[in-house]
């Protein structure tokens, strides 16, 4: 049983490692479903107490960056108030109407919107939308090496 259990672990966790990349999908919650799975599957008798604090600490941050990126990134390349909400409510709804493409393109339509808007200039204005874009996607990154860091801490514990 432990083989199978090891390796449904591995198989989730690189399924989870490609949907990282895949915009609205919660791989942070499929790389926790197959810890969880895993210890179901051995009698809960490999992870620890602080195992599960580590990796859902880790999820936890991997889920906070995803969110906050998009801000981050229109800020870091001048967004005001404004821009900053835009990208939030953009990527809000561009992941409710355009699925996976939405995530990408509402972020940088709702921070370019919303610095017109404020009455910035369009360079000024697609600068911050251009930063959002730009944050997404580095979240993705930042998510993507939480996500290795969790299932390393996994597999050292049940290879």
């Amino acid at each position: 049983m432990n083989l199978l259990a090891d390796w449904a672990f591995v198989f989730l966790w690189l399924l989870a490692l490609v949907l990282t990349f895949v915009p609205v999908v919660p791989a942070t919650l499929i790389v926790w479903g197959a810890a969880l799975l895993h210890e179901a599957l051995v009698g809960f008798s490999e992870l620890g107490v602080a195992d599960w604090v580590w990796l859902i600490g880790l999820g936890l941050l991997a889920m906070t960056l995803d969110n906050v990126a998009a801000a981050y990134g229109a800020r870091r390349f001048g967004a005001g108030r404004a821009g900053i909400w835009g990208a939030v409510i953009g990527a809000l709804l561009g992941a409710l109407t355009l699925g996976p493409v939405g995530v990408l393109i509402g972020p940088f339509l709702g921070a370019l919107a919303a610095e017109l808007l404020a009455g910035k200039n369009g360079g000024e204005a697609l600068r911050a939308a251009w930063g959002s874009l730009l944050g997404v996607l580095g979240g993705v990154l930042v998510k993507f090496a939480i996500h290795v860091a969790m299932g390393w801490m996994v597999l050292e514990r049940i290879f």
